[in-house]
């Protein structure tokens, strides 16, 4: 599996969570918001991680505005997070996009790469 990792702030600590998780099961890289939303648009990775302060802004911008708001799922907002059976419904909905707040990084990559990996 191929996991870029776009968004606003955090990136490196995302990809670092997201590679000690996936250990050989996914390639992950640090892009871009564009490049990262269009390598998953092009078919060269499968899914977009990226956080920022509001979960839906910065994080998934250019995400929703190349893939489409129906590949796209905020998993958390400032107060709000999603539960672990939305996430799941969104990974199986084939939501290829994720996007939450930094400070739910630790809470919420090992979530979604549950149900991707």
């Amino acid at each position: 599996m191929e996991i870029v990792v776009g968004g606003q702030i955090d990136k490196q600590k995302i990809a670092d969570l997201a590679c000690s998780i996936a250990k050989d099961k996914a390639n992950v890289r640090v892009m871009g918001d564009i490049e990262a939303a269009m390598a998953v648009k092009n078919g060269d990775a499968d899914i977009y991680l990226g956080a920022c302060n509001t979960g839906g802004g910065g994080a998934l911008a250019m995400a929703i505005a190349l893939l489409g708001m129906n590949q796209c799922a905020t998993i958390s907002m400032p107060g709000t997070i999603k539960s672990e059976t939305e996430i799941a419904a969104e990974v199986k909905a084939g939501k290829k996009a994720f996007g939450f707040t930094a400070q739910h990084i630790e809470t919420l990559v090992p979530l979604i790469l549950k149900y991707l990996l």
